[in-house]
Protein backbone atom coordinates (compact mmCIF):
# COMPACT_ATOMS: atom_id res chain seq x y z
CA UNK A 1 0.00 0.00 0.00
CA UNK A 2 1.32 2.77 -1.05
CA UNK A 3 1.03 5.73 2.08
CA UNK A 4 0.25 9.05 1.40
CA UNK A 5 3.51 11.74 1.49
CA UNK A 6 4.07 15.20 2.34
CA UNK A 7 5.23 16.73 -1.40
CA UNK A 8 4.32 20.88 -0.34
CA UNK A 9 5.12 23.04 1.73
CA UNK A 10 2.94 25.22 3.01
CA UNK A 11 2.87 28.55 0.56
CA UNK A 12 1.58 32.23 1.85
CA UNK A 13 0.93 34.80 -1.17
CA UNK A 14 0.26 38.38 -1.22
CA UNK A 15 -2.94 38.12 -3.37
CA UNK A 16 -4.02 35.80 -0.12
CA UNK A 17 -3.41 37.73 2.66
CA UNK A 18 -5.13 40.95 0.89
CA UNK A 19 -8.21 38.36 0.81
CA UNK A 20 -7.82 37.28 4.04
CA UNK A 21 -8.26 41.06 5.19
CA UNK A 22 -11.45 41.20 2.90
CA UNK A 23 -13.02 37.86 4.15
CA UNK A 24 -15.04 37.16 7.09
CA UNK A 25 -12.99 35.01 9.56
CA UNK A 26 -16.03 33.54 10.31
CA UNK A 27 -18.83 30.84 8.85
CA UNK A 28 -21.25 29.16 10.95
CA UNK A 29 -19.53 25.55 11.74
CA UNK A 30 -16.38 26.36 10.85
CA UNK A 31 -13.87 29.23 12.43
CA UNK A 32 -10.28 30.06 12.24
CA UNK A 33 -9.68 29.37 15.86
CA UNK A 34 -8.51 25.95 18.00
CA UNK A 35 -10.77 23.10 17.56
CA UNK A 36 -10.17 19.27 17.34
CA UNK A 37 -7.61 18.43 14.70
CA UNK A 38 -6.79 22.31 13.68
CA UNK A 39 -3.89 24.60 15.14
CA UNK A 40 -4.65 28.14 16.19
CA UNK A 41 -5.50 30.31 13.38
CA UNK A 42 -6.15 27.53 10.93
CA UNK A 43 -9.42 27.05 9.49
CA UNK A 44 -11.45 24.10 10.77
CA UNK A 45 -14.88 22.86 10.78
CA UNK A 46 -16.49 22.12 14.15
CA UNK A 47 -18.98 19.36 13.52
CA UNK A 48 -21.12 19.53 16.34
CA UNK A 49 -22.80 22.89 16.81
CA UNK A 50 -26.37 23.18 16.53
CA UNK A 51 -25.86 25.79 13.71
CA UNK A 52 -24.25 23.62 11.52
CA UNK A 53 -23.50 24.42 8.26
CA UNK A 54 -21.55 22.58 5.43
CA UNK A 55 -18.55 24.41 4.28
CA UNK A 56 -18.37 25.91 1.46
CA UNK A 57 -15.50 24.19 -0.92
CA UNK A 58 -14.14 24.91 -4.60
CA UNK A 59 -13.28 21.18 -6.03
CA UNK A 60 -11.38 22.32 -9.19
CA UNK A 61 -11.48 20.10 -12.28
CA UNK A 62 -8.12 18.46 -11.91
CA UNK A 63 -5.62 18.16 -14.98
CA UNK A 64 -2.99 15.45 -16.35
CA UNK A 65 -4.41 11.93 -17.72
CA UNK A 66 -7.86 10.70 -18.53
CA UNK A 67 -8.98 9.86 -15.27
CA UNK A 68 -8.39 13.60 -14.02
CA UNK A 69 -11.79 15.06 -13.89
CA UNK A 70 -13.84 12.19 -12.84
CA UNK A 71 -11.58 12.38 -9.44
CA UNK A 72 -12.45 15.39 -8.90
CA UNK A 73 -16.10 14.91 -9.30
CA UNK A 74 -15.38 11.76 -7.30
CA UNK A 75 -14.28 13.92 -4.73
CA UNK A 76 -17.05 16.50 -5.06
CA UNK A 77 -19.35 13.61 -4.68
CA UNK A 78 -18.18 12.22 -1.43
CA UNK A 79 -17.79 15.69 0.27
CA UNK A 80 -20.96 17.03 -0.49
CA UNK A 81 -22.45 13.11 0.65
CA UNK A 82 -20.61 13.41 3.78
CA UNK A 83 -22.69 16.93 4.64
CA UNK A 84 -19.84 18.77 5.76
CA UNK A 85 -18.91 20.13 2.82
CA UNK A 86 -20.31 22.09 0.44
CA UNK A 87 -18.62 22.21 -3.16
CA UNK A 88 -19.96 25.01 -5.48
CA UNK A 89 -21.15 24.71 -8.21
CA UNK A 90 -18.51 24.49 -11.28
CA UNK A 91 -20.35 27.21 -13.12
CA UNK A 92 -19.50 29.67 -10.94
CA UNK A 93 -15.72 28.78 -10.40
CA UNK A 94 -14.20 32.22 -11.06
CA UNK A 95 -11.24 30.20 -12.58
CA UNK A 96 -12.20 27.32 -14.47
CA UNK A 97 -8.77 25.32 -15.19
CA UNK A 98 -5.86 25.75 -12.88
CA UNK A 99 -2.44 24.14 -13.55
CA UNK A 100 -1.55 22.50 -10.78
CA UNK A 101 1.59 24.90 -9.95
CA UNK A 102 -0.67 27.81 -10.30
CA UNK A 103 -1.64 29.82 -7.46
CA UNK A 104 -5.87 30.38 -7.19
CA UNK A 105 -6.80 33.80 -7.30
CA UNK A 106 -7.81 34.16 -3.75
CA UNK A 107 -9.92 37.09 -3.96
CA UNK A 108 -12.05 35.91 -6.70
CA UNK A 109 -12.26 32.68 -4.89
CA UNK A 110 -13.48 34.12 -1.80
CA UNK A 111 -15.92 36.91 -3.75
CA UNK A 112 -17.63 33.09 -5.03
CA UNK A 113 -18.24 32.24 -1.67
CA UNK A 114 -15.12 29.61 -1.19
CA UNK A 115 -13.82 29.00 1.80
CA UNK A 116 -11.27 26.04 1.00
CA UNK A 117 -10.07 24.99 -2.88
CA UNK A 118 -8.90 21.60 -3.83
CA UNK A 119 -6.44 21.55 -7.15
CA UNK A 120 -4.81 18.70 -8.64
CA UNK A 121 -3.33 16.49 -11.55
CA UNK A 122 -3.44 12.80 -12.48
CA UNK A 123 0.09 11.81 -13.27
CA UNK A 124 1.47 8.49 -14.67
CA UNK A 125 3.95 7.16 -12.11
CA UNK A 126 5.82 4.03 -13.97
CA UNK A 127 2.97 1.37 -14.31
CA UNK A 128 1.19 3.07 -11.74
CA UNK A 129 -1.58 6.25 -11.89
CA UNK A 130 -0.93 8.74 -8.69
CA UNK A 131 -2.81 12.28 -7.74
CA UNK A 132 -1.19 14.97 -6.41
CA UNK A 133 -3.29 17.26 -4.94
CA UNK A 134 -3.15 20.57 -2.72
CA UNK A 135 -5.97 21.85 0.12
CA UNK A 136 -5.88 25.96 0.42
CA UNK A 137 -7.25 28.16 2.93
CA UNK A 138 -9.16 30.70 0.87
CA UNK A 139 -9.25 33.30 3.21
CA UNK A 140 -5.61 33.46 4.28
CA UNK A 141 -3.98 31.94 1.04
CA UNK A 142 -2.02 28.87 2.61
CA UNK A 143 -1.46 25.78 1.40
CA UNK A 144 -2.82 23.50 4.46
CA UNK A 145 -2.23 19.79 2.31
CA UNK A 146 -0.41 18.92 -0.07
CA UNK A 147 0.15 14.88 -0.90
CA UNK A 148 0.39 12.47 -3.43
CA UNK A 149 -1.18 9.06 -3.86
CA UNK A 150 -0.07 6.34 -6.18
CA UNK A 151 -2.15 2.76 -7.20
CA UNK A 152 -2.77 0.12 -10.16
CA UNK A 153 -4.65 1.67 -12.79
CA UNK A 154 -7.41 -1.01 -12.25
CA UNK A 155 -8.19 0.54 -9.17
CA UNK A 156 -7.92 4.35 -10.31
CA UNK A 157 -11.19 5.47 -8.32
CA UNK A 158 -9.42 5.05 -4.39
CA UNK A 159 -7.22 7.84 -5.54
CA UNK A 160 -10.28 10.00 -5.07
CA UNK A 161 -11.67 8.12 -2.17
CA UNK A 162 -7.78 8.40 -0.53
CA UNK A 163 -7.54 12.59 -1.36
CA UNK A 164 -11.04 12.93 -0.43
CA UNK A 165 -9.99 10.83 3.32
CA UNK A 166 -7.28 13.46 3.51
CA UNK A 167 -9.72 16.60 3.32
CA UNK A 168 -12.20 15.33 5.65
CA UNK A 169 -9.31 14.43 8.30
CA UNK A 170 -7.76 18.08 7.72
CA UNK A 171 -10.35 19.91 7.67
CA UNK A 172 -12.63 17.84 10.93
CA UNK A 173 -9.76 16.57 12.83
CA UNK A 174 -11.97 12.86 12.07
CA UNK A 175 -10.46 10.12 10.12
CA UNK A 176 -12.17 9.83 6.69
CA UNK A 177 -14.22 6.91 5.80
CA UNK A 178 -14.39 7.17 1.84
CA UNK A 179 -11.48 4.65 1.39
CA UNK A 180 -14.02 1.92 2.02
CA UNK A 181 -16.45 -0.62 0.86
CA UNK A 182 -19.72 -2.45 1.74
CA UNK A 183 -20.79 -5.96 1.43
CA UNK A 184 -24.66 -5.92 1.54
CA UNK A 185 -27.29 -8.13 0.42
CA UNK A 186 -28.24 -8.26 -3.47
CA UNK A 187 -31.94 -8.57 -4.21
CA UNK A 188 -33.42 -9.64 -7.51
CA UNK A 189 -36.60 -10.83 -8.39
CA UNK A 190 -40.31 -10.91 -7.21
CA UNK A 191 -40.96 -10.25 -3.68
CA UNK A 192 -42.27 -13.77 -2.85
CA UNK A 193 -39.02 -15.35 -5.52
CA UNK A 194 -36.45 -13.18 -4.23
CA UNK A 195 -32.81 -14.03 -5.39
CA UNK A 196 -30.35 -13.50 -2.85
CA UNK A 197 -26.58 -13.38 -2.79
CA UNK A 198 -23.54 -11.67 -1.40
CA UNK A 199 -22.45 -8.73 -3.18
CA UNK A 200 -19.50 -5.92 -2.48
CA UNK A 201 -19.70 -2.00 -3.64
CA UNK A 202 -17.24 1.00 -2.75
CA UNK A 203 -18.67 3.00 -0.45
CA UNK A 204 -20.18 5.20 -2.60
CA UNK A 205 -22.12 2.95 -5.10
CA UNK A 206 -19.66 1.84 -7.80
CA UNK A 207 -17.68 -1.26 -8.39
CA UNK A 208 -20.47 -3.93 -7.85
CA UNK A 209 -19.24 -7.32 -7.30
CA UNK A 210 -21.50 -10.11 -6.35
CA UNK A 211 -19.60 -12.76 -4.04
CA UNK A 212 -22.05 -15.79 -4.52
CA UNK A 213 -24.28 -16.79 -7.12
CA UNK A 214 -27.80 -16.64 -5.99
CA UNK A 215 -28.52 -20.49 -5.84
CA UNK A 216 -28.24 -20.54 -1.86
CA UNK A 217 -29.51 -18.41 0.77
CA UNK A 218 -27.14 -16.51 2.72
CA UNK A 219 -27.69 -13.53 4.88
CA UNK A 220 -26.19 -11.19 7.18
CA UNK A 221 -22.55 -10.79 5.94
CA UNK A 222 -19.91 -8.95 8.52
CA UNK A 223 -17.10 -7.90 7.78
CA UNK A 224 -13.62 -8.74 10.04
CA UNK A 225 -11.56 -6.38 11.45
CA UNK A 226 -8.95 -6.00 8.74
CA UNK A 227 -11.50 -6.60 6.23
CA UNK A 228 -9.87 -9.48 4.59
CA UNK A 229 -12.79 -12.04 5.65
CA UNK A 230 -16.49 -11.80 6.20
CA UNK A 231 -18.63 -13.88 7.96
CA UNK A 232 -22.28 -14.46 7.30
CA UNK A 233 -25.15 -16.99 7.91
CA UNK A 234 -25.97 -19.82 5.39
CA UNK A 235 -29.59 -21.74 5.24
CA UNK A 236 -29.45 -24.77 3.45
CA UNK A 237 -32.21 -26.47 1.70
CA UNK A 238 -33.64 -28.15 4.98
CA UNK A 239 -33.78 -25.11 6.42
CA UNK A 240 -30.62 -25.52 8.58
CA UNK A 241 -28.83 -22.48 9.16
CA UNK A 242 -24.64 -22.16 9.95
CA UNK A 243 -22.52 -19.50 9.95
CA UNK A 244 -19.69 -19.89 7.81
CA UNK A 245 -16.56 -17.41 7.26
CA UNK A 246 -15.18 -16.22 3.67
CA UNK A 247 -11.86 -15.69 2.63
CA UNK A 248 -12.32 -13.07 -0.30
CA UNK A 249 -8.48 -13.33 -1.33
CA UNK A 250 -9.11 -16.95 -1.71
CA UNK A 251 -12.53 -17.47 -1.77
CA UNK A 252 -12.26 -20.16 0.77
CA UNK A 253 -15.32 -21.08 3.36
CA UNK A 254 -15.28 -22.49 6.41
CA UNK A 255 -18.15 -23.44 8.49
CA UNK A 256 -18.45 -22.41 11.94
CA UNK A 257 -21.46 -24.29 14.24
CA UNK A 258 -24.54 -25.83 12.80
CA UNK A 259 -24.70 -29.54 13.06
CA UNK A 260 -27.87 -31.98 13.04
CA UNK A 261 -29.02 -30.63 16.48
CA UNK A 262 -28.03 -27.23 16.09
CA UNK A 263 -28.45 -24.47 14.20
CA UNK A 264 -26.06 -20.91 14.17
CA UNK A 265 -26.75 -17.46 13.30
CA UNK A 266 -25.85 -13.58 13.84
CA UNK A 267 -22.19 -13.84 13.56
CA UNK A 268 -19.92 -11.26 14.71
CA UNK A 269 -15.90 -11.12 14.86
CA UNK A 270 -14.39 -10.06 18.30
CA UNK A 271 -11.70 -6.71 17.72
CA UNK A 272 -8.94 -9.29 17.39
CA UNK A 273 -10.52 -11.15 14.76
CA UNK A 274 -9.65 -14.92 15.85
CA UNK A 275 -12.89 -15.16 17.27
CA UNK A 276 -16.62 -14.69 16.32
CA UNK A 277 -19.95 -14.55 18.53
CA UNK A 278 -22.68 -15.86 17.41
CA UNK A 279 -26.43 -17.37 18.38
CA UNK A 280 -26.87 -20.85 18.33
CA UNK A 281 -30.41 -22.57 18.65
CA UNK A 282 -31.06 -26.25 20.21
CA UNK A 283 -34.06 -27.65 21.43
CA UNK A 284 -35.25 -24.60 21.48
CA UNK A 285 -33.54 -22.25 23.02
CA UNK A 286 -31.27 -19.64 21.50
CA UNK A 287 -28.49 -18.49 23.20
CA UNK A 288 -24.93 -16.40 22.38
CA UNK A 289 -21.90 -18.13 22.11
CA UNK A 290 -18.14 -17.68 21.21
CA UNK A 291 -16.00 -19.64 17.91
CA UNK A 292 -12.36 -19.94 17.09
CA UNK A 293 -12.83 -18.61 13.42
CA UNK A 294 -9.94 -21.24 12.89
CA UNK A 295 -11.14 -24.38 14.53
CA UNK A 296 -14.81 -23.68 14.52
CA UNK A 297 -14.65 -24.74 18.43
CA UNK A 298 -17.98 -23.18 19.77
CA UNK A 299 -18.34 -22.33 23.62
CA UNK A 300 -21.26 -21.12 24.88
CA UNK A 301 -21.84 -17.93 27.26
CA UNK A 302 -25.41 -17.66 27.88
CA UNK A 303 -27.98 -20.39 28.80
CA UNK A 304 -31.82 -20.50 29.28
CA UNK A 305 -34.94 -20.15 27.54
CA UNK A 306 -34.44 -16.61 26.17
CA UNK A 307 -33.89 -15.91 23.09
CA UNK A 308 -30.28 -14.17 22.62
CA UNK A 309 -29.18 -13.25 19.66
CA UNK A 310 -27.01 -10.32 17.42
CA UNK A 311 -24.00 -9.94 19.24
CA UNK A 312 -21.27 -7.14 19.05
CA UNK A 313 -17.97 -6.63 21.18
CA UNK A 314 -17.07 -3.21 22.17
CA UNK A 315 -14.05 -1.95 20.47
CA UNK A 316 -11.90 -3.44 23.09
CA UNK A 317 -13.26 -6.87 23.28
CA UNK A 318 -14.31 -7.01 26.96
CA UNK A 319 -17.92 -6.10 26.23
CA UNK A 320 -21.08 -7.78 24.41
CA UNK A 321 -23.61 -5.52 23.75
CA UNK A 322 -26.62 -8.19 22.33
CA UNK A 323 -30.55 -8.31 22.00
CA UNK A 324 -33.02 -10.51 24.29
CA UNK A 325 -36.39 -11.04 25.68
CA UNK A 326 -35.35 -12.60 28.46
CA UNK A 327 -37.26 -9.16 30.47
CA UNK A 328 -40.16 -9.75 28.61
CA UNK A 329 -40.20 -8.10 25.17
CA UNK A 330 -37.17 -7.42 22.87
CA UNK A 331 -33.81 -4.98 24.07
CA UNK A 332 -30.67 -4.38 24.82
CA UNK A 333 -28.18 -5.83 27.10
CA UNK A 334 -24.90 -5.69 27.78
CA UNK A 335 -22.32 -7.86 29.77
CA UNK A 336 -18.95 -9.28 29.65
CA UNK A 337 -17.36 -11.04 27.12
CA UNK A 338 -17.30 -14.32 29.11
CA UNK A 339 -21.30 -13.92 29.58
CA UNK A 340 -20.66 -12.46 32.77
CA UNK A 341 -23.06 -9.78 34.46
CA UNK A 342 -25.60 -8.73 31.71
CA UNK A 343 -27.83 -5.98 32.14
CA UNK A 344 -30.55 -3.75 30.34
CA UNK A 345 -29.67 -0.56 28.46
CA UNK A 346 -32.22 0.16 26.64
CA UNK A 347 -35.83 1.24 28.48
CA UNK A 348 -37.50 4.03 25.89
CA UNK A 349 -41.00 2.91 24.26
CA UNK A 350 -40.83 -0.13 21.57
CA UNK A 351 -38.66 -2.97 20.94
CA UNK A 352 -34.89 -2.52 20.16
CA UNK A 353 -32.81 -4.63 18.25
CA UNK A 354 -29.48 -5.08 16.24
CA UNK A 355 -27.04 -3.36 18.50
CA UNK A 356 -23.75 -2.68 17.07
CA UNK A 357 -20.87 -1.38 18.57
CA UNK A 358 -19.31 2.16 17.29
CA UNK A 359 -15.57 1.63 16.67
CA UNK A 360 -15.19 4.80 19.38
CA UNK A 361 -16.71 3.26 21.58
CA UNK A 362 -18.99 5.85 22.52
CA UNK A 363 -22.24 4.69 21.12
CA UNK A 364 -24.37 1.66 20.44
CA UNK A 365 -26.57 1.74 17.01
CA UNK A 366 -29.78 0.28 17.46
CA UNK A 367 -32.91 -0.63 15.70
CA UNK A 368 -36.23 0.40 17.68
CA UNK A 369 -39.75 -0.83 16.21
CA UNK A 370 -42.65 1.36 17.91
CA UNK A 371 -45.80 0.32 16.33
CA UNK A 372 -45.46 0.72 12.66
CA UNK A 373 -42.52 2.55 12.67
CA UNK A 374 -38.65 1.51 12.80
CA UNK A 375 -35.93 4.18 13.53
CA UNK A 376 -32.12 3.46 13.67
CA UNK A 377 -30.79 5.11 16.52
CA UNK A 378 -27.72 5.87 18.93
CA UNK A 379 -27.44 5.51 22.37
CA UNK A 380 -24.14 5.34 25.01
CA UNK A 381 -23.25 1.73 26.01
CA UNK A 382 -24.81 2.75 30.10
CA UNK A 383 -28.16 3.79 28.04
CA UNK A 384 -27.95 7.19 27.94
CA UNK A 385 -28.18 9.88 25.40
CA UNK A 386 -30.28 8.22 23.17
CA UNK A 387 -30.66 9.59 20.16
CA UNK A 388 -32.71 8.63 16.44
CA UNK A 389 -30.97 9.20 13.44
CA UNK A 390 -34.08 8.11 11.25
CA UNK A 391 -37.26 7.00 11.53
CA UNK A 392 -40.17 5.57 9.16
CA UNK A 393 -40.87 2.50 7.52
CA UNK A 394 -38.88 0.14 7.10
CA UNK A 395 -35.46 1.62 8.34
CA UNK A 396 -33.28 -1.70 9.63
CA UNK A 397 -29.96 -3.20 10.27
CA UNK A 398 -27.13 -0.60 11.12
CA UNK A 399 -23.26 -0.94 10.67
CA UNK A 400 -21.07 1.77 11.39
CA UNK A 401 -18.53 3.47 9.37
CA UNK A 402 -14.46 3.05 10.30
CA UNK A 403 -14.84 6.59 11.93
CA UNK A 404 -17.92 6.47 14.24
CA UNK A 405 -19.14 9.07 12.47
CA UNK A 406 -21.66 7.07 9.77
CA UNK A 407 -23.89 4.36 9.90
CA UNK A 408 -25.15 2.39 6.77
CA UNK A 409 -28.42 0.42 7.07
CA UNK A 410 -31.03 -0.38 4.64
CA UNK A 411 -35.31 1.11 4.35
CA UNK A 412 -37.72 -0.39 2.32
CA UNK A 413 -40.57 1.73 2.23
CA UNK A 414 -42.62 -0.94 0.24
CA UNK A 415 -41.40 -1.70 -2.97
CA UNK A 416 -37.77 -3.28 -1.43
CA UNK A 417 -35.04 -2.28 0.20
CA UNK A 418 -32.20 -0.02 -0.06
CA UNK A 419 -29.25 1.22 1.25
CA UNK A 420 -28.76 4.30 3.12
CA UNK A 421 -26.83 6.38 5.30
CA UNK A 422 -26.69 8.68 8.35
CA UNK A 423 -24.92 10.59 10.25
CA UNK A 424 -24.86 10.36 14.77
CA UNK A 425 -26.03 14.36 14.07
CA UNK A 426 -28.83 13.29 12.14
CA UNK A 427 -28.14 16.00 9.30
CA UNK A 428 -27.49 13.38 6.67
CA UNK A 429 -29.60 10.80 5.16
CA UNK A 430 -28.71 9.40 1.80
CA UNK A 431 -29.31 6.83 -0.13
CA UNK A 432 -26.17 4.57 -1.56
CA UNK A 433 -27.21 3.46 -4.94
CA UNK A 434 -27.17 -0.33 -5.87
CA UNK A 435 -28.03 -1.96 -9.15
CA UNK A 436 -30.86 -4.01 -7.21
CA UNK A 437 -32.83 -4.30 -3.80
CA UNK A 438 -30.29 -4.39 -0.91
CA UNK A 439 -29.83 -4.67 2.66
CA UNK A 440 -27.90 -6.27 5.23
CA UNK A 441 -25.24 -3.93 4.72
CA UNK A 442 -22.04 -4.43 7.02
CA UNK A 443 -19.06 -1.52 6.32
CA UNK A 444 -15.43 -2.63 5.87
CA UNK A 445 -12.55 -0.85 7.65
CA UNK A 446 -10.63 1.50 5.54
CA UNK A 447 -9.02 -0.32 2.64
CA UNK A 448 -5.73 2.53 3.06
CA UNK A 449 -5.60 0.72 6.90
CA UNK A 450 -4.90 -2.48 6.69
Amino acid sequence: MNRPFQLFRPVIFAIGLIAALMAPLLIAGHVHAQAAGCRSGELCIDLNPKNFKPMPIAIVTFTGDTQASAVSEIISSNLKRSGVFEPIDPARHPEKALGFDAVPNFQAWTAAGAQAIVTGRIVRDGGRVAVEYRLWDATTGKQVVGQKHAIDPQNWRRLAHLASDAVFERMTGETGFFDTRIIFVDETGPKDKRRKRLAIIDQDGANFRALSGGNELLLTPRYSPRGDRVAFMALSEDGRASVQVLDLASGRRSVIGGGNDSASFAPRFAPNGSQLALSVETGGNTNLAVADATSGQIRRITSGSAIDTSPSYSPDGSQIAFESDRGGGQQIYIMGADGSGARRISFGDGRYSTPVWSPKGDYIAFTRQKANSFAIGIMKPDGSGERILTEGYHNEGPSWAPNGRYVVFFRDSGAGPKLYMADVNGRVDVAIPTPAFASDPSWSPLISAR
